[in-house]
């Protein structure tokens, strides 16, 4: 059955860095982004999104049309395919789903969750790991570890794929299940505390302390300690160094020893940069550290403030605390910033992708310009003088 997922305007905009480079259904939570997880119940996806993304994440132009950020599961599909022509399925004050003009509203009254701010994708990684491990590996059978040097608790728990190799690693999965994916490698000495996800094709490095709560995207290198963070995909944190509550987007690295504080000295609630509202908005949250927008880079020993917001295609270096909000396309640190040309930027960014086999095409340079305009209302050093 195709389906079309569609960006809530408001949803969009909260998710902002993460949503400037795709729909919010590409956003990733737990072992999957939210599209894959549609695509796990027999859906076919299509995106309605920004003009300038439409390209790359094409629309299907399906009747049956459902909130991107919206996360599924089995009473929610089952409401879903009984919407008839004409009808609109709503909860907390949101379109879930809506088939046809969708004039008549059905409340669903179950439970379901949606992703509506940048915290949330960490906040819920453990409860959607979860939902994905048994939803992709349910009938399935992992594969053995061989390796007499690594130990493992709450081998129930853990899901290896084919490919993947794991050596002298300890892997507790009691409280927890822990998914490593196919050609994914944990090395030496990595300690790793369900639950957890390392995606197709990445490395947990030699010593690592996973914490738990994390996901690894594909493609990607961690090392250092890691607690309750999602990183997207393709980047590393290759070093020793702290992240904790945070999120990465695609196509970033950061440098050996970079750490970010996840907790204020004085245990106050965390206030995170609002693209929506252009000012600090509280989250609630005592825990929340970095928001990394994609192709953001930094240089070694950078130090990130408990709640820092970063842009797209930012490059941070440099001693001292940069400050708690860092545009797109931001060059410098805690002495300031210039504006990291497209032309520059291109250029680093075309070299970081052909290691991973990937061209940076006309398609992406488009979206990455079209970003590179609609954020310089950020760059507040642009309009002065």
């Amino acid at each position: 059955m195709d389906i079309t997922l569609f960006d809530s305007p408001t949803i969009r905009h909260n998710l902002l860095p993460f949503t400037f480079t795709r729909p919010v259904a590409q956003v990733r939570v737990g072992i999957l982004k939210i599209s894959e997880k549609w695509e796990t119940f027999g859906f076919s996806v299509g995106y309605e999104t920004q003009d300038y993304l439409q390209e790359k994440f094409p629309n299907n132009q399906s009747d049956l049309k459902i909130n991107g950020a919206l996360c599924p599961n089995d009473n929610l599909v089952e409401a879903i395919k009984s919407l008839k022509p004409g009808q609109r399925l709503t909860g907390q004050e949101e379109d879930l789903a809506i088939n046809g003009s969708g004039e008549e509203s059905i409340s669903f009254e179950g439970d379901f969750r949606l992703i509506t701010q940048p915290w949330e994708i960490f906040g819920f990684n453990k409860e959607e790991i979860i939902a994905d491990f048994y939803k992709i590996t349910s009938g399935r059978k992992s594969a053995e570890i061989t390796d007499v040097h690594t130990i493992v608790y709450g081998k129930e728990n853990l899901f290896v794929e084919e490919g993947a190799t794991i050596k002298a690693a300890v892997i507790n999965a009691e409280d927890g299940p822990v998914y490593i994916g196919k050609n994914a490698q944990v090395h030496e000495g990595a300690i790793i505390k369900g639950t957890f996800a390392l995606c197709e094709s990445s490395h947990i490095n030699m010593g690592a302390k996973i914490k738990g709560d994390t996901t690894v995207g594909p493609h990607s290198k961690v090392g250092g300690e890691v607690s309750n963070s999602v990183i997207f995909g393709f980047s590393n944190k290759g070093h020793d160094g702290f992240l904790g509550n945070s999120v990465i987007g695609e196509w970033c690295n950061l440098g050996a020893d970079t750490n970010t504080s996840n907790l204020k000295n004085n245990y106050a609630a965390v206030k995170l940069w609002s693209y929506s509202t252009n000012r600090f908005a509280n989250t609630g949250l005592q825990f929340c550290g970095l928001m990394m927008g994609d192709h953001a880079k930094c240089g070694i020993n950078t130090m990130f403030n408990t709640g820092t917001v970063v842009g797209v295609g930012s490059n941070i270096f440099g001693s001292g605390y940069p400050r708690n909000f860092v545009p797109s396309y931001a060059w410098g640190g805690a002495n300031g910033f210039t504006t990291f040309q497209l032309r520059k930027f291109y250029e680093v960014a075309a070299a970081v992708m052909k290691r991973r086999g990937i061209e940076l095409d006309d398609i992406e340079k488009n979206i990455l310009s079209t970003i590179f305009d609609a954020s310089s209302v950020n760059r507040v050093w642009e309009n002065k003088g």
